[in-house]
This record gives C-alpha cells, structure tokens and sequence, in this order.
C-alpha cells in the first residue's frame, strides 16, 4: 500500500466523522444546553460571538499565509500535521492589548484567544472545522473612544459567555487552557487565569468536538444587535505576544506557512502574525498592518513550562560565559601589563 493512501485512511475517516448525522445531533443538543447558560449569564445585554468559525478571504492565499476576513494569528490541523494528530489540549499566554479608536467616532471590537476546532484542517485550508471552544480576552472601543476589556468562553455555535471573576486590564498576562478531561470524553476543562494580578477561573463543560484543528488567534469578532449581526472594526492594538504555546501537552513547532493574515473587504490585509519565535512557540500580532516584527526569545514565568526554564537558562548561561570571557581578557591584559619584558641580550646571555 502506498504512503500517500496509508495517509488518506484517517483522513477520510476523520472527514466521515464529522458529516454523521449522530455527530450533528450530539453537537446540537450540547449547544442548545450552551445557549441557555449564556442567556442566563448575560440576560441584561445581547451577546457577541467572539470566536466566529474561520471565514477565508474570497481571494487567493498568500505563498505563506492564509487570509481571513476574520482571524489572525496561527492555526494547526490534524491533517496537516500528518493525519493522524488529534488536538485533545491547548495552551498558550499572551498579553492583554491596550486598544485605541482606528477612525474616530467608529465603535470597534476586537478578541485575543486559544480554541480547539473552527480553522483549517489541512495545509491548503481546503477543508475548514465546524466545532470550537474556546477561551480569551475582549477589548473594545466606544464610539466615544473610551475601552474596555472583558474575559470570556465560548462553545460554537451557542454565543459567548462572560467570565466575572476575572477582571482583566490591558498588559495583563494571561494563561489560558483547553482540555478534554479525558481524551474521547468530549468533557472539556476550560481555564483562563490573570497571571499579574492572580485571577482565574475554571469551567468544565461537555461539548462534541472533531479535534482536527488548534488555533492562536486575533480576531475581529462577529456583534449581534438589535439591528443584526456584522463583523466589527478592528480597533488599534498593541502586539498580544503569544507565547508558551502547547497541544496535547508538548511544546508545539508552528511554522510560517500555519500564519493567517487579517483582510478587508477590499482584499487589503490589516492585520498579519509575524514569523513564530525563535523557539516556534509564539508569535507578535500586528493589527492594521501588513508586516509584523518577529519576538525574540520567550522567558515566561520561571515555573511556566520546561520550554521557558529552558530559554531562561540559556540566556543565563550566555550572560554568564560572557562575564567570565571578559574577566579572563582583563585579567590577561593586566598581567602582561605588568610582566618584565625580556630583551634580546637577555636573552642571549641566558643561552650562554
């Protein structure tokens, strides 16, 4: 049998999953329970959905990057990582965005996130997922140009539902985690945690999951009004800086061809990810532009992850064999400063 058909058996038997009519009503009936707890929590005010499912740009892809008339950021499938790789975890950190007006007197929106399903399956985006869950920070401008900022989770298609106990700022760093409890439970573990000022909160909910993709994302959310529903605008923010990024509970290896680009409805881009980090953990997120600076070495919290003890050791020991470089040059340079110099008829003289 060749390679190419030993590959295609899980894809095709993950493609005939999520099309089973069970599925469906299993997702369904999981989301008509969702509904209901978010009207519950949020019955003073209409909700937004935040994690809309990925929409692709009705152009072309880049050579390295997907558009989107919705995301930005990094996205894995299970097919492109082989086929066989199903997304049963999701780590990652970021920091909280600090958002301004783009146009003046124009409302915007905008969500930074962590989520499991929804984006492109395999490598060319030709097939896109159906279910996601997911967890983030919202920062959103007035018309007025004043901000707020806000935490939420999410199961798609029911709309978001607001975390109270975590009151977030802009330049929070936050830690968020999607986890099935067992791997083919589909009972997923959500946390989402301030780590500068010690706020978290964890919920554990069912919800009928493909797991075929992982996504690390920007996004301008979908608003539901009274009038209807519409993508908003993008306001203007500050890089999130993903980073310390896991599935499954290994460090993952994102490469620029997972990068999405953020487009208009003329087909500008106005929002790209840069390059992932050197150690193709996380990523800078660059609203309205086309370009983004790639972030140096991640360090994390000290008691993070094995990755970030990793990064801050080596800088460690590189500040360390510098200092001692540089000691050793002193120390040689005053000694022979001070050593006798010898001459030539010493020097004679001491071989007679």
């Amino acid at each position: 049998m060749s390679a190419a058909l030993a590959r295609g058996r899980p894809e095709r038997a993950l493609m005939r999953r999520i099309a089973t009519p069970a599925y469906a009503m299993a997702l369904a009936v999981t989301c008509v329970a969702f509904v209901a707890l978010a009207l519950a929590s949020s019955a003073a005010a209409l909700p937004s959905s935040h994690g809309q499912l990925l929409r692709l740009a009705p152009f072309r892809p880049t050579a390295n990057a997907t558009q989107s008339s919705n995301w930005l950021g990094y996205d894995q499938g299970t097919i492109e990582q082989g086929g066989g790789k199903l997304f049963n975890s999701i780590t990652g950190q970021w920091t909280v965005p600090s958002a301004a007006p783009h146009a003046s007197g124009q409302a915007a929106s905008s969500s930074d996130w962590i989520g499991i399903g929804g984006g492109c399956v395999d490598a060319g985006c030709a097939v896109t997922d159906q279910t996601l869950i997911q967890t983030g920070t919202e920062q959103d401008v007035s018309a007025t140009g004043a901000a707020t900022y806000s935490a939420w989770w999410e199961a798609i298609p029911a709309p978001s539902v607001s975390i109270a106990s975590v009151n977030v700022s802009p330049g929070d760093r936050m830690y968020a985690s999607v986890a099935e409890a067992i791997p083919g439970s589909n009972v997923w573990t959500i946390t989402l945690r301030d780590l500068t000022n010690g706020q978290s909160s964890t919920t554990t909910v069912p919800y009928a999951s493909t797991h075929a993709t992982a996504e690390w994302i920007e996004e301008n959310p979908l608003v539901l009004g009274t009038s209807g529903s519409g993508f908003s605008t993008l306001p203007s923010l500050t890089s999130p800086a993903f980073d310390l990024a896991t599935t499954n509970g290994a460090p993952v290896k994102l490469t620029a061809s997972e990068g999405m680009q953020l487009i208009d409805s003329n087909g500008n881009v106005i929002g790209a990810p840069s390059a992932p980090d050197p150690e193709s953990d996380g990523f800078n997120a660059c609203a309205w532009a086309s370009v983004c600076p790639t972030p140096g070495l991640a360090t994390g919290p000290a008691t993070t992850t094995s990755s970030g003890r990793t990064a801050a050791r080596h800088a460690t020991r590189h500040r360390t064999r510098k200092r001692h470089t540089t000691a050793r040059v002193r120390h040689k340079r005053r000694s022979t400063k001070h050593r006798p110099r010898r001459t030539r008829r010493t020097r004679r003289t001491r071989r007679r």
